[in-house]
């Protein structure tokens, strides 16, 4: 049966995985990795057959605790695990994966994705379904677990997977520990490695920026509020949802940022030390409650993690001196209006769901919404969605009903117009002239430019 139709070949839907120990040796130098993961999880209905999501990497051994007689077998994309005893549904299962091999992305509709060298280092980005190149794993958004990582790597290397629990040098390897305590699924579980600096810049919630020395002095400017976007955020969202909060900058270039839990990464092309995609820099924190924290059942609610990211964007502008998030939607709402009307928001379908469109769309619903609703139940609405389902997998019917409880039916209309049909709606009329007002007054005196 298939777990999700927009990445039909991934997951198995007779399991749920609950928590991940992984231990990874890899030498940077010939790009070698071996690595143990111990699976603990249960049916979700009666099986015999465990089938875990693997590609490029070569298992050698596998052990099912309580069956000896347990066997596998691998193909290009999956480890089968045949069971000598049917699991029932509910029942555990606790096994265990050694494998090895030399990492490399996995070519997809979307692009190569998951484990990748740098000049020197390597990243994983694995944004849907890149997770499989590093570990053997149920590859799905939904299935989120909680995470133990060791890594083993060359001592003049620092490694990044949050904020380290504890690191130890021995025989000129360092292992460094990190953990997810927060239900996480496979794609945003994150491993960079590079010759990186650690700095702490701020410390409730703790935030750590990882960069290269040569890149100090653009980090420095292009992440300096950080700190404020955090603050901004929390008042309109919630708190902050993870313990920390890491930003990593690469020396390579990079096509595009990404998040990962508790984390961000921009490559060296995207800090240019005159702070010109400071959009992007807010957009990847923002996923840290949209996607991250609470994320999505299927990946064709996706609207729901890259819609209320980018509308973050347009609230830092409108809270810290730049455009208004109402002018950034009027902006944004003519250059759709003159884009095809073809793309349905709440089911993009795969080809179209990290489409500008789903984003920009997705972030002038919300818009909408703040507009008919007025910022103080706007504002409640968007708190008491991630209060209420942190830690969870939603889809799109979720914030609907939401929706619908805290503003009364009437929103139901509104948002079945922007999410269910490919029409794009007119924005209603709100505020004068034609905005609603700040969520407070803004951080900064000094106007911006809108970019």
């Amino acid at each position: 049966m298939t777990v999700d139709p927009y990445t039909p070949q991934s997951g198995d839907a007779a399991i749920a995985v609950e928590h991940y120990d992984l231990w990874l040796d890899y030498r940077v130098s010939t790009n070698r990795l071996q690595g143990t993961v111990v699976l603990h999880g249960r049916a979700l209905a009666a099986t015999r057959t465990v089938s875990l999501d693997v590609v490029g990497l070569r298992v050698g051994k596998v052990r099912v605790d309580g069956d000896r007689k347990a066997t596998f077998r691998q193909s290009d994309r999956k480890l089968r695990i045949a069971l000598s005893a049917e699991l029932a549904a509910g029942e555990g299962f606790h096994l265990k994966v050694a494998y090895s091999g030399s990492p490399h992305p996995r070519r997809t509709r979307w692009g190569a994705l998951g484990w990748e060298e740098l000049t020197d280092g390597a990243i994983v980005a694995s944004q849907p379904t890149g997770a499989p190149t590093w570990f053997p794993c149920n590859d799905v958004a939904r299935d989120r677990a909680t995470y133990a990582i060791e890594v083993t790597t060359e001592a003049d290397y620092t490694v990044s997977a949050g904020p380290a629990l504890r690191r130890s040098t021995r025989g000129g390897r360092t292992t460094w520990s990190f953990a997810h305590p927060e239900p996480t699924s496979t794609y945003l579980v994150a491993l960079q490695i590079g010759r990186y600096v650690v700095e702490r810049v701020a410390t409730a919630p703790a935030v750590d920026l990882v960069y290269p020395r040569a890149l100090e002095a653009r980090v420095h400017a292009d992440l300096a509020d950080v700190p404020r976007m955090m603050a901004v955020f929390e008042e309109a969202f919630g708190p902050y949802p993870h313990p920390a909060y890491t930003v990593v900058v690469t020396a390579d270039d990079l096509e595009i940022p990404l998040e990962a839990q508790g984390m961000g990464v921009f490559g060296a092309n995207h800090i240019d030390g005159a702070g010109s995609l400071e959009r992007l820099v807010a957009h990847e924190l923002a996923h840290q409650w949209f996607g991250n924290s609470v994320g999505v059942t299927l990946w064709r609610h996706i609207w729901l993690n890259e819609g209320f990211a980018c509308y973050a964007e347009w609230l830092w502008s409108e809270r810290s001196g730049g455009a208004s998030a109402h002018q950034k939607a009027l902006a944004h709402h003519a250059r759709l209006a003159s884009l095809p009307q073809d793309l349905l928001l709440a089911d993009p379908g795969p080809d179209d769901m990290f489409d500008d469109r789903v984003y920009k769309r997705g972030a002038l619903t919300l818009q909408a919404l703040r507009l008919t609703l007025g910022d103080g139940p706007f504002f409640t609405l968007l708190r008491e969605w991630m209060s209420r389902h942190r830690g969870r997998s939603v889809g799109t019917d979720d914030f609907v009903a939401l929706a619908e409880e805290i503003a009364g039916p009437e929103v139901g209309t509104l948002l079945h117009a922007w999410l269910f049909e490919t029409t794009l709606p007119e924005l209603p009329a709100g505020g004068a002239p034609g905005e609603p007002a700040p969520l407070t007054a803004p951080l900064s005196t000094t106007p911006r430019s809108p970019r």
